[in-house]
């Protein structure tokens, strides 16, 4: 019996979990459990949250609440140090680039137990970005690199350390999930919204929200090139406010934009899945969108996941105003590009890594 070890630093973790502990369940020969690097009571984690995604609770949460990196770092090592000398593990498996997920790496690591990494390879190729260093420092000391596709596989692989290292294309695992409930996607009842008659706008990177100027503008550009499309906007944190405040000073009417805060998985995947389009700067979302075959605009320059862009429904505007306000005015007309879904983004993903882990 192999014994497994999940290590999810925060709520978009347990979405790509959620799987994975559904095909540990039902495969002979694995005990998997699932540690949290934060508390019990999150703020993040709404109540609905895994009833919503069909999941267990994690085992352990330790309890770590800081909000600096370097302490996050240090407090993951400590605890999760202590949990690995009194549970025996063979296999311990970090999800994404956060720097509780590079903590669990390095503590696994140093205690000789094998590290597989879930969605790696992403790059920006950005040195000065804290993700990018966390995630050189997870692959390089990963046993096992899974992948969501053809140019995260050729990073992963060139870039490995040790000559045990292996890489697999697996996939994208957010798929898995998304094509698991796709049929318990629930309408938000209050919203009233008839398929593809509106917009869905999402805002996270705190760069963006703290330019105020650039944000204004973008929601300017945004209101004018889209006539009378209403835009759903479901935001927390800080988003919510500035967002709010912007378009107050703007004079925008609830109607056209109406700001709610953060949906449950399950109605958001619903406004999402029968948008007319997206305007967001999550790659998660983005990734999301090319499954459901639904236009889509990331305000970034990059991302992860450039099958999106090269076979999927995402365009990439950055802060460049006339791309935005070009591919605003495609989307409302519904002059989208061609797209197709990316290679084995069939929703079958968590079925192989543990095939994998299993057969080693």
């Amino acid at each position: 019996m192999k014994q497994i070890c999940i290590i999810a630093g925060a709520r978009p973790n347990f979405v790509k979990v959620a799987p994975l502990l559904r095909a540990f369940d039902k495969t002979e020969g694995a005990d998997c459990r699932l540690i949290f690097a934060g508390s019990e009571d999150d703020p993040t984690l709404e109540a609905s949250l895994f009833d919503d995604l069909q999941m267990r609770h994690p085992d352990v949460c330790l309890g770590v609440t800081s909000t600096r990196v370097n302490e996050i770092t240090a407090q993951v090592m400590g605890e999760l140090d202590q949990y690995l000398e009194q549970h025996p593990t063979d296999i311990v498996i970090v999800v994404d680039d956060l720097a509780s997920t590079m903590a669990a790496a390095i503590t696994a690591k140093k205690r000789g137990i094998r590290v597989a990494h879930l969605v790696a390879g992403t790059r920006s190729f950005d040195i000065t970005m804290p993700k990018e260093i966390n995630r050189l420092v997870i692959d390089a000391l990963s046993d096992y690199l899974f992948t969501a596709g053809i140019k995260s596989n050729s990073v992963a692989t060139r870039e490995q350390q040790s000559e045990t290292a292996q890489t697999y294309m697996v996939g994208n695992i957010l798929m898995d999930t998304l094509r698991y409930n796709l049929p318990r996607f629930r309408e938000p009842a209050a919203l009233q919204l008839q398929p593809s008659t509106y917009l869905v706008f999402t805002l996270n990177r705190r760069a963006l929200i703290s330019d105020e100027e650039q944000l204004r503008l973008m929601l300017q550009t945004l209101i004018s090139e889209t006539a009378d499309i209403p835009i759903v906007a479901p935001l927390r944190g800080s988003a919510l406010g500035v967002v709010v405040r912007l378009l107050t000073e703007l004079g925008v009417s609830e109607s056209k934009f109406r700001v709610l805060t953060s949906l449950p998985y399950l109605e958001f995947g619903w406004l999402t899945a029968h948008a007319r389009g997206i305007i967001t700067d999550s790659g998660n979302v983005a990734e999301e969108a090319t499954f459901n075959g639904v236009p889509c605009i990331t305000l970034n320059d990059y991302t992860e996941h450039q099958e999106t862009v090269t076979v999927g429904t995402n365009v990439l505007v950055g802060s460049d105003g006339a791309k935005f306000s070009t591919a605003l005015s495609d989307m409302v007309r519904g002059e989208w590009k061609k797209s197709a879904l990316p290679d084995r983004w069939d929703g079958r993903s968590a079925e192989r890594i543990v095939q994998i882990l299993l057969n080693q």
